[in-house]
């Protein structure tokens, strides 16, 4: 008797029928690692059952529609290379996911330019897409972009800092307050207590910048806090060229009880650079990320701590989390903070950023 022919089933029915994704059918067909023995087997059983020849899930998974992840992040200025770090995370994941018919729409701004952002936001709510990653640095002129995605049922994550009272699937970063703490916390240790401290903002749209404004308040509780009775000074410097910065440094200088000095973002190697080209070495100094500008100045000892958090995962991280939610349906933890990395010039050859 003939055996009766089976109607194909689909990949995504084959998934839901031995209980897996489909990434995870894809790595079964072609051998690929990451796959438990005894889930493989349960796909091996699965693909028998139905008589699934390996070049039908190819052609069933290359006709899948493709769908759009869209990252709006900044781009790098001449002062500061931090966004190539979360960008080498996009990428990682972009090449990870491209084989499940997704692709990643990457849209750079001028993190010092808000029109350069509204510009990137009226042209997305133009066109369609699948989700979004966003580092929201514009805080207002965020809103109408989340309204679109609200809207549309498109969902986003927020990368490098947060946004509350918002619909965002998740948030991948540093918790910007707690930074604030650990960085006094670290200042605690590197001051008399005749000595002043000066914080530096520097940000030509300091005014959207609440992640650095987040920072502040966390040094200002945490001295509070702890009693710390060292008088501070804050300093915004709102352009970022090498000239502003120093002639602002050279009049907030003329305080000499100023000891330590903590910037609150990646421009600290500017900062550093007028400190040694000036002879300040009897003023310490702190900041964040972990870019070469700034490790130059980690070594030779012009600045002393640097505090990072892990930008190449976050920009992986939050790439991945969009995947297996619109893959797998797998929605992410709301709030998924990075370590707070502190690096000096003995332990920084040894750091994976």
């Amino acid at each position: 008797m003939m055996k009766e022919e089976q109607p194909l089933v689909g990949v995504k029915e084959l998934a839901r029928l031995a209980g897996v994704s489909i990434g995870t059918i894809d790595r079964v067909l072609h051998d690929r690692p990451g796959v438990a023995a005894k889930t493989k087997a349960k796909v091996l059983a699965v693909l028998a059952e139905h008589d699934y020849k390996p070049n039908m899930i190819a052609r069933a998974l290359s006709s899948r529609k493709t769908k759009q992840i869209v990252v709006l992040i900044p781009k790098d200025s001449p002062e500061s290379a931090y966004w190539q770090s979360p960008l080498q995370g996009v990428e990682k994941a972009s090449a990870e996911i491209q084989p499940y018919s997704f692709q990643i729409d990457l849209r750079l701004f001028d993190q010092n330019e808000r029109l350069s952002f509204i510009e990137q936001v009226e042209a997305l709510m133009e066109q369609e897409f699948d989700g979004l990653v966003l580092a929201p640095m514009f805080r207002v002129e965020s809103h109408p972009l989340f309204t679109y995605c609200d809207t549309h049922a498109i969902p986003y994550v927020f990368l490098n800092s947060d946004i509350p009272n918002v619909n965002n699937k998740a948030y991948f970063g540093p918790d910007l307050f707690q930074s604030g703490c650990m960085a006094a916390q670290l200042i605690k240790y590197l001051v008399q207590p005749s000595d002043e401290i000066l914080l530096v903002h520097i940000s030509k749209e300091m005014e959207m910048q609440h992640h650095l404004l987040r920072k502040e308040e966390g040094v200002l509780q945490y001295m509070e806090s702890k009693g710390m009775r060292q008088q501070l000074h804050k300093l915004l410097i709102r352009d970022t060229d090498y000239a502003t910065i120093e002639s602002s440094l050279q009049t907030a200088l003329s305080n000499t009880a100023i000891r330590l000095i903590l910037v609150t973002n990646s421009r600290v190697s500017s900062v550093a650079r007028f400190l040694e080209a000036h002879n300040h070495s009897d003023i310490r100094l702190l900041g964040f990320d972990y870019l070469p500008d700034n490790i130059a100045y980690l070594e030779k000892e012009v600045i002393d701590f640097l505090f990072c958090h892990k930008p190449i995962a976050q920009g992986y991280q939050a790439v991945m989390s969009l995947f297996h939610l619109l893959e797998n349906n797998h929605i992410p933890e709301k709030i998924n903070y990075m370590p707070i990395d502190v690096i000096s010039k003995e332990n920084y050859p040894y750091y994976e950023n």
